[in-house]
């Protein structure tokens, strides 16, 4: 079959990586894709939010399967899009539609899921512009640290965890009377900090069966020891050392099950990955938050791990058969490292041109911010640049993989951090 990827990140190119390696796949596109995929691929120069512009390449290329990487075409309504079209009809699609989709784009609409079909979560209370008094009085009542979250998609950049009660107010004001966040923040949602250990679980749901993917652990914060600014993703690892068989046997029973129900209960059919980012409590699991897709670097450690054939388990899950489907995972430990650009995530420049990544070796490098320059140097494009995935029998060893590679590769303010992981080894010991 022939099958269109959509995206630019790390994520398809890793998905692009694994997929061609597949006999089902005659062609394979990205939309818009990187200089990583156009090693594996066809790029095709059209916008994911573009659904006219990827309507036509599908009928022109014969495309037989769309998997959605980012969030925010799902959230706009891709898939309702080409469930409108006649002659789309035939076009199998990976990802909910825009009811579904809620679960990532309305922080409002999923605690109150959360609270509707009893899964665990922080408790919390959602506010607007006109009960902005109510809310300041709340703010004030909570205990610290406190979580303000944007109700709608604000790039990764709409959570805010106030130390001070003076700070969340300040924040708070932000977000509904100066519209920090554009519409984004029409709704803010006043959460309760939660202390744990953080991780994320990956489901993939044909809309009646569902398979549980490797779980894995990402670093947000720009510095070292998780200190700084937040960022996309500063690296990975699978599996995750704290969440043993007993803890996701929890997490299958308390929140996959009920959310996948209450999905049904809401008379949602959800085809597609369902990330959910938990909060590790004493043993017990708690929601912080859903993803309609799968996270990025995340996807860079489990797709390594993932043994079976790709794209027939993409196939699959487009038509409900996932039941059937054998999921092989390796016990192998992956460990990403992100290389970023100087200033990231603050202003950076574009355009620095890549060396080194010709000899990295022994490890799976997936480009994320990149491009070419005049179609022969591959140079930076983004925020993040590549990260690069060492796999190995051993926690250590999967570190220095990765952390070799990242050394490797060359670019004018080229910054990575070097902890990734560390804590894990400590943890294990």
């Amino acid at each position: 079959m022939n099958i269109l990827i959509l995206g630019s990140g790390g994520r398809e190119h890793a998905f692009a990586w694994k997929i061609a390696q597949s006999p089902l796949c005659d062609s394979l596109y990205v939309a818009p894709g990187n200089a990583g995929t156009a090693g594996v691929a066809t790029n095709l120069s059209i916008s994911y939010n573009d659904f006219d512009a990827i309507a036509n390449a599908v009928l022109q290329n014969n495309v037989e399967l769309v998997i959605v990487g980012p969030e925010e075409p799902l959230v706009n309504g891709i898939v309702d899009y080409f469930e409108s079209r006649e002659d789309l009809s035939k076009v199998k699609i990976i990802g909910p539609n825009k009811a579904g989709a809620q679960l990532e784009g309305s922080k409002d609409f999923s605690k109150q899921f959360m609270q509707k079909y009893g899964i665990p979560t922080a408790s919390s209370t959602t506010f607007t512009i006109d009960t902005l008094e109510q809310g300041l009085e709340y703010l004030e009542a909570q205990p610290l640290p406190i979580v303000l979250k944007a109700d709608g998609l604000a790039a990764g950049k709409g959570v805010i965890i106030a130390e001070k009660h003076s700070e969340a107010e300040i924040a708070f004001r932000e977000m509904l009377q100066d519209r920090k966040f554009g519409d984004a923040s029409n709704k803010v949602v006043v959460e309760q900090f939660l202390k744990g250990i953080e991780l994320s679980v990956f489901v993939l749901s044909d809309g009646e069966h569902y398979k549980i993917l490797p779980e894995a652990k990402d670093y947000k914060r720009i510095g070292e020891n998780d200190t700084g600014l937040n960022t996309g993703g500063m690296g990975a690892v699978s599996p995750v050392a704290f969440a043993d068989a007993n803890f996701l046997k929890k997490v299958d029973e308390k929140v996959v099950k009920p959310t996948l129900h209450g999905l049904k209960s809401e008379g949602i059919k959800y085809v597609g990955f369902i990330f959910i980012g938990l909060m590790n409590i004493k043993g017990e699991p708690f929601v912080i938050e859903y993803n309609v897709r799968m996270g990025d670097p995340e996807t860079e450690v489990v797709i390594p791990r993932i043994q079976s054939d790709f794209a027939m388990l993409m196939a699959s899950t487009a038509k409900g058969t996932l039941n059937d489907f054998e999921l092989q995972i390796s016990p192998q430990v992956a460990v990403t490292t992100v290389v970023v650009s100087g200033g990231y995530p603050g202003d950076y420049e574009k355009g620095k041109v890549i060396s080194g990544s010709q000899k990295v070796e022994d490890v799976f490098l997936y480009h994320a911010g990149t491009t070419f320059n005049g179609n022969t140097e591959v140079v930076t494009n983004g925020g993040r640049v590549m990260a690069l995935t060492g796999l190995a029998n051993s926690l250590e060893n999967a570190v220095h993989k990765s952390q070799r590679a990242a050394q490797a590769v060359q670019f004018e303010g080229k910054y990575f951090r070097h902890d990734i992981g560390v804590d894990l080894i400590r943890y294990n010991d």
